[in-house]
């Protein structure tokens, strides 16, 4: 089956639908899948639900989404960079499902791994775990989170192979790995593909299994907030 693909548009071809789930891989800017985001503002599919550790910014990133009223729900765990998205949120406009961060990391990993629910104890006793099941375990109490899936996962490597083997670089590791294994279908967006069999397996973060697309896309690669020191 051929992975590679021309481009971002081409790649989310007969994907893409009103009402659908998207995973986006990134933390912050760093890592984001900037390219297939373009693609998929451009598409038009709107009500969408997106997981996302954050919103981007107001004119970057998945804010590009916020603005054209794409995105009807976000599943987050971070959305303090975005103007747009507080002003969605606090009108009504925009659904917010919150989490912390390491249990919506968990939620992805869960659903990559086939996993319903699982119990934790971060969240207990705040609004996170308001109306959701609790157990007692050894003394102490947990509250039940549920996996997450996705019907696109749109992640951001690195490297990539034609069979879809990603490898991550440092930070930009970050959600793109476990996404990666929950969408019904997968894209990867990278900055260079390699001919097959040039990765190192055991270098090899995503196997291509997960993959079932990918792109070489162009990156700008922001900076979210720059800090300098004064001269």
């Amino acid at each position: 089956m051929k992975k590679v693909y021309a481009d971002a548009a081409s790649a989310l071809e007969g994907l893409t639908f009103d009402g659908m789930t998207v995973m986006a891989g990134g933390f912050g800017l760093c890592g984001i899948p900037e390219n297939l985001i373009l693609a998929l503002r451009d598409s038009g599919a709107k009500d969408l639900t997106v997981i996302s550790n954050n919103a981007g910014v107001d004119d970057f990133g998945l804010g590009l989404l916020l603005h054209t009223r794409q995105i009807k729900k976000m599943v987050s765990s971070y959305v303090g960079e975005n103007k747009t998205f507080e002003k969605q949120y606090l009108s009504g406009e925009l659904e917010l499902e919150f989490n912390p961060q390491g249990t919506l990391a968990e939620r992805i990993r869960a659903g990559g791994a086939g996993i319903p629910a699982f119990y934790t104890k971060t969240g207990v006793g705040t609004l996170v775990a308001e109306g959701k099941d609790h157990r007692d375990f050894d003394g102490e109490t947990y509250v039940m989170e549920t996996g997450l899936k996705a019907d696109l996962a749109i992640v951001k490597a690195w490297k990539g192979d034609g069979e879809g083997n990603l490898v991550y670089r440092k930070t930009a590791r970050n959600f793109n790995p476990m996404m990666a294994t929950a969408g019904k279908v997968t894209i990867a967006e990278v900055e260079e593909i390699v001919p097959v069999g040039s990765l190192d397996p055991d270098h090899i973060h995503t196997p291509g299994i997960f993959v079932q697309r990918i792109i070489k896309g162009q990156h700008e690669k922001r900076i979210e907030q720059r800090t300098v020191r004064a001269a």
